[in-house]
């Protein structure tokens, strides 16, 4: 632990000295740097560019929103970008130095179809729709930024296939990963309660005592299907709300409501969920198989970040004090809205502030 602690010391002493060195960077990592006009010119682009805006908003959490002046930024979303930026300068040298990665045109290709379909991805899960593809997007990006990000995934994509932690997505690797977790791939028949808040106490009460899923649900379910039970329907891994059922499912037995409810609004006022799973049945592969795509996709998006985390541990960041601060948060390093003083501090701007009547002023 002390020399952990001994690393990231000297690699914040190294970030500072090298970020004092280099004022025409916009971000050093490790001796590579990006000029702060490169990246004015790709924040400049975002601000610019509808649906390079849009496709990346969805991509990132981060608001893009403009700033104050034309073509620029607000602050988040320019420290939002440069941390992009820091991430996949780190990347590119792990995967070259660390992984031997040379990617050819072929390579290049994929990477690129593999960005677009991940835009396309994020932005499909977006209530309000983007214009234009996510080739657009990426044509709509300066030169060198759309070179560097597809390199960036490209790197991405090959640390992957690289980590032990990780699974091939072969059709193979699927079928053998399904055999050892088919259990989590049953399709699941369920029965809910939704419960005024002011009966939780009871309703678990009476499931102590004896009541059954029917019985309590026809008793204190406010949902139409109380009068049935509570039987609710069956969901399968192609389902597309399998993955919630599954979750709110994954600990409770067979017929038994369980003594925690999830909170949610129900005809506009609070109400307690309360889900049993009541039949539980094998699903064949052919069917499960989506499903167990996207939990190996996540697994090894999981196992990526985690290395990504180390990486970036380990890297020596400098940043231009307009673009952010980099630092430690609760997950891992990261790029800082740059900070300001407070106005308290700062005060109300005088004519001497100004210079006017200095012998410096012109």
């Amino acid at each position: 632990m002390r020399r952990l602690v001994a690393l990231l010391v000297i690699a914040l002493l190294g970030a500072t000295f090298y970020g004092l060195s280099n004022n025409s960077s916009g971000i050093s990592v490790n001796g590579s740097t990006v000029s702060s006009l490169t990246l004015r010119n790709e924040l400049a682009a975002i601000s610019s560019n509808a649906t390079l805006d849009c496709y990346l908003t969805a991509l990132n959490a981060a608001s893009f929103a403009p700033g104050a002046g034309g073509s620029s930024m607000n602050a988040s979303g320019a420290t939002a970008w440069t941390n992009l930026r820091v991430e996949g300068v780190a990347l590119n040298q792990y995967a070259k130095t660390s992984l031997n990665f040379h990617p050819t045109a072929a390579t290049l290709a994929k990477a690129q179809a593999s960005l677009e379909s991940e835009l396309s991805a994020a932005a499909a899960s977006q209530s309000t729709p983007c214009t234009g593809t996510s080739a657009q997007a990426l044509a709509e990006m300066p030169a060198e930024m759309r070179t560097f990000e597809i390199a960036a995934q490209a790197a991405s994509l090959d640390l992957v296939t690289k980590l032990n932690t990780t699974v091939p997505l072969t059709l193979a690797k699927m079928k053998q990963y399904y055999a050892s977790h088919s259990a989590n791939y049953d399709t699941i028949c369920v029965s809910v309660a939704v419960v005024d808040p002011t009966e939780v106490t009871a309703f678990v009460a009476a499931q102590t005592q004896g009541m059954s899923v029917a019985q309590l649900a026809k008793k204190f379910s406010a949902d139409p299907s109380g009068k049935s039970g509570g039987a609710y329907g069956c969901y399968g891994p192609s389902s597309s709300s399998f993955s919630g059922v599954r979750t709110a499912t994954a600990s409770v037995p067979l017929n038994t409501f369980p003594t925690t409810p999830e909170q949610i609004t129900y005809n506009n006022t609070e109400a307690a969920l309360f889900v049993a799973p009541t039949k539980r049945t094998a699903t064949p592969f052919a069917q499960a198989e989506s499903a167990v795509l996207s939990d190996l996709e996540n697994a090894n998006a999981t196992a990526a970040n985690a290395q990504k985390e180390r990486i970036l541990y380990y890297s020596v960041v400098g940043i231009d004090p307009a673009f952010g601060r980099w630092g430690l948060n609760t997950t891992g390093s990261q790029v800082f809205v740059p900070a300001l003083p407070t106005s308290a501090i700062v005060g109300s701007p005088t004519i001497a502030a100004l210079g006017v009547g200095s012998s410096t002023y012109k």
